[in-house]
């Protein structure tokens, strides 16, 4: 009975990390990205799986999922970190790794080019210190083969709903002292704790005593989504998209198409569309009143072309 139970909870989790196609139009500049990465640096990922849509709804944010960059085997100093992460990674010793947790799979390493297709989002621990990074990959080392804390995930979508709704039964257990276990661990919650270990804000309370001095509390790592990392002040974030605007005025140079074709958050429809492969998702009234009639514009052409001025043809050739 145990091991259907799990070979039951085993088919709900590879039916939950099933991906969906990567999006043909990419957001961010994968090369460039991956070169800046820093170990210590919080990796967001927008997710393509079912899990992922579950996510976006209890968190309401594009943010799916967390990963901690932590360098290439390598840069890791520590013998013994460096010799569990040879064990856990069998691939490429000079590719660029995280760590993650992951459902189905635990916590695990993996490398950073798994995600090329995705879109992502670099956050950087604000003046971190060396020595306080290595510690926060330490920390997350330390925790592969963990489980991933599927408990955790539904607490934290019952404690989004308000308390008179649900039953006492039903409440979210994420205050409890003792909640979950420590073998278990979601993708959030794992960077939340490894970098509480060093006493780094991600969003802490903060107090103000009555003479004025401040004093910070530590917030509970398992209430922490990936959007908080993004979120945080004290963490920049770091994008390269696609195509960059790092010169002034370069936006005004980007390949924009007819301005009465608008995209409405349906991929394959829109692409379809614009190749002429199927009927455009905009119906034939909203088109005609977006686009002008041939006819319309043949007459301003052609009036255009009786009100221009004669150019003299010595100007013209002086011109070239």
């Amino acid at each position: 009975m145990r091991r259907i139970g799990q070979k039951i909870l085993q088919w709900i989790a590879e039916w939950l990390s099933k991906e969906g196609p990567p999006s043909t139009s990419p957001l961010c500049d994968f090369n460039r990205l991956s070169y800046e990465l820093r170990p210590g640096d919080v990796l967001l990922v927008e997710g393509r799986s079912r899990v992922s849509d579950v996510i976006k709804t209890i968190t309401q944010s594009t943010w799916t999922h967390s990963a901690l960059y932590i360098g290439r085997i390598y840069d890791i100093r520590d013998p013994k970190l460096q010799q569990r992460v040879r064990m856990a990674y069998q691939g490429d010793l000079g590719e660029q790794l995280m760590v993650e947790a992951l459902l189905g799979e635990g916590t695990i390493i993996a490398p950073v080019a798994k995600y090329r297709r995705d879109h992502l989002r670099i956050c950087r621990p604000s003046g971190l210190e060396p020595e306080d990074a290595h510690k926060v990959v330490a920390h997350a080392i330390s925790h592969l083969g963990f489980d991933y804390d599927v408990r955790h995930l539904l607490d934290l979508a019952r404690f989004f709903f308000p308390w008179t709704i649900l039953p006492r039964r039903w409440r979210s257990s994420l205050f409890e002292h003792n909640a979950g276990t420590p073998t278990r661990a979601v993708c959030s919650s794992l960077l939340a704790s490894a970098f509480n270990n060093v006493n780094f804000p991600i969003l802490p309370f903060i107090d103000r005593d009555e003479d004025g001095s401040l004093r910070f509390f530590k917030r509970n790592p398992r209430l922490f989504t990936p959007k908080d990392f993004d979120y945080s002040p004290y963490f920049d974030i770091i994008k390269y998209p696609f195509l960059g605007l790092d010169d002034l005025g370069v936006y005004r140079r980007l390949p924009w198409c007819d301005e009465a074709i608008l995209y409405n958050d349906n991929e394959r429809a829109f692409v379809a569309a614009n190749r002429g492969d199927s009927v455009p998702c905009l119906d034939d009234r909203t088109i005609s009143r977006l686009e002008p009639k041939k006819s319309e514009a043949t007459q301003a052409s052609d009036r255009d072309d009786e009100t221009s001025p004669t150019i003299n043809p010595a100007v013209r050739e002086a011109d070239q």
